[in-house]
């Protein structure tokens, strides 16, 4: 008995351990999604403010990070979406991930040059900076439209089956017809005068008119002879006298 209370102990023991570990991880998972968020959100209104505040090279740099940042995250939030519906997006998902490679790479040095001094270079470079931002973001945007715009295939598709299903079900509720009810029940006819079987129909045989027409059997019925013997008297004639 002490062994299986230790036992049960030991494994409440676990099991309440491991529920704490998934809680604090599910918790923290939550913490840095949260953390990341606010981190975009800040970098993102920092580079809105530098392309207005600073004009030239780093302005300009801080305008193709936020063009980069905003065009990425919208093609990977729209594939992330579509997938779980759609299992033919799990390609155009790796292609992305490929694509987010050259991005962050793109992205990182971007954010290197903000700093740099030699804004002659900086100017310099700029051109090749830019083209190459721009086919990032022409990718990613042709990978999120297309995904947009399968799924919106997909809807129209189904609307029109539906539709075409309603006009159905709508023409067979209106194609109303009244039914012929049941006829009503003749009378039956009366039998011939002269008492002859006509092919008409008569009225049903009651028991009462059964009996009537039975013939009537004598109250006395005669005696009835039975087998004569030998031993038996020959009767004697009644007297007639």
């Amino acid at each position: 008995m002490i062994t299986v209370i230790a036992l049960l102990f030991l494994l409440f023991v676990v099991l309440g351990a491991y529920a704490t570990v998934k809680v604090i991880g599910a918790a923290k998972r939550g913490v840095d999604r949260t953390i990341s968020q606010a981190r975009r959100t800040v970098e993102d209104t920092t580079l809105r403010a530098r392309t207005l505040a600073q004009p030239g090279p780093t302005g300009e740099l801080a305008e193709l990070r936020l063009k980069l940042r905003t065009s990425m995250r919208a093609t990977q939030d729209a594939l992330h979406a579509g997938v779980a519906d759609d299992e033919s997006l799990k390609e155009s998902l790796g292609l992305f991930e490929r694509l987010s490679a050259h991005g962050h790479e793109l992205d990182d040095e971007l954010k290197r040059l903000e700093s740099e001094p030699d804004r002659a270079t900086l100017a310099a470079r700029l051109p090749a900076l830019r083209e190459r931002t721009e086919r990032i973001t022409q990718s990613a945007d042709s990978l999120r439209w297309a995904a947009r715009d399968r799924a919106r295939r997909f809807a129209d598709d189904d609307l029109d089956s539906l539709s075409a299903q309603i006009d159905v079900e709508a023409g067979a509720l209106r194609h109303w017809t009244e039914e012929p009810g049941p006829a009503a029940a003749g009378w039956p006819e009366a039998p011939a005068a002269d008492g002859a079987a006509s092919g008409g129909q008569t009225w049903p045989e009651s028991p009462e008119s059964r009996r009537a027409e039975e013939p009537t059997r004598s109250a006395i019925d005669p005696p009835v002879r039975g087998p004569a013997y030998p031993w038996q008297k020959k009767p004697r004639p009644e007297s007639t006298t």
